[in-house]
């Protein structure tokens, strides 16, 4: 059955040539298909609205535009399709020479849908909440401008569970399983499960490890009262916010989610073979 696209969003990063060129493209096959379209710049400072009656989303860039494209769509309920162009691109998977088939193979309804979880960051201070932000890959709380140590305290479902001294804290979404979680030594998680990872970054207690805890699991991080630097909470590497003394951050999943098309040229353990080199390749 096919899909029925009426308005394209194209969310473009703008300091790659080759994505300026792309969209070029990408704007001449929608007119023939009668396909409305428009673009949006990538700005991380800003989160745009989305126009009504839009039906899919394409990002040209990296994982870092498709995580720009995500926090603009949660909750519209609009597809990506997310074209790489970047370095490395876990996520962005359809690259700039494939986009036109898989786009076609999905206005043709012949591809499905990944449906992936997002994190939202609650920021309290007191009994007030602060702000807060949502994210596809993960929430870190590190220091804010000298690499030392910071203190925190983690509960879960109500219960202490650790006091963590260590350069951070990452909360990883199973998408985000595969980015500053997996560099920290974190699990890999399929992208679709429903659970979160917690890892603690360079932890002085070596036997403080990563763990990874159901989706509906609630996480409250409390900045504990004294700290030798300042503390920043960042979200998805784009968003920043300072921390205080005995701040708490709960984290939860998201009532909205980011919807990817699945590419029929590999599926997510093909990904991982050839981005990491598995199967004992002389590269790896």
């Amino acid at each position: 059955m096919r899909n029925r696209i009426h308005r394209v969003i194209i969310f473009v990063n703008s300091l790659k040539e080759e994505a300026v060129a792309l969209r070029r493209e990408v704007e001449q096959y929608l007119k023939k298909q009668s396909i409305a379209s428009e673009t949006i710049p990538v700005d991380e400072r800003e989160i745009v609205p989305i126009p009504e009656r839009t039906d899919l989303a394409i990002t040209l860039g990296g994982d870092g535009t498709l995580l720009y494209g995500a926090r603009c769509l949660a909750g519209c309920n609009v597809p990506i399709l997310a074209v790489n162009l970047g370095d490395f691109g876990f996520i962005t998977e359809i690259s700039s020479s494939e986009w036109a088939e898989v786009l076609t193979h999905y206005l043709e309804g012949r591809l499905g849908v990944s449906r992936r979880i997002m994190l939202d960051a609650e920021l309290r201070r007191s009994d007030t909440t602060l702000h807060t932000f949502s994210g596809l890959n993960d929430a870190v709380v590190r220091a804010g401008d000298f690499a030392r140590i910071i203190a925190l305290r983690v509960h879960l479902s109500n219960t202490y569970v650790a006091r963590y001294r260590a350069d951070g804290l990452i909360v990883a979404t199973p998408t985000g399983s595969t980015a500053y979680s997996m560099s920290a030594g974190g699990p890999i998680l399929h992208p679709e499960m429903d659970a979160f990872i917690l890892n603690p970054i360079c932890p002085f207690t070596l036997s403080n490890r990563p763990i990874v805890i159901p989706g509906e699991e609630v996480c409250i991080l409390e900045v504990e009262r004294v700290q030798r630097t300042d503390i920043v909470l960042v979200v998805d590497g784009q968003q920043v916010c300072a921390l205080k003394p005995k701040d708490r951050v709960v984290f939860r999943k998201s009532a909205r989610h980011t919807l990817i098309i699945q590419s029929n040229k590999r599926n997510f353990y093909e990904v991982l073979r050839s981005k990491l080199n598995w199967a004992g390749e002389p590269n790896a």
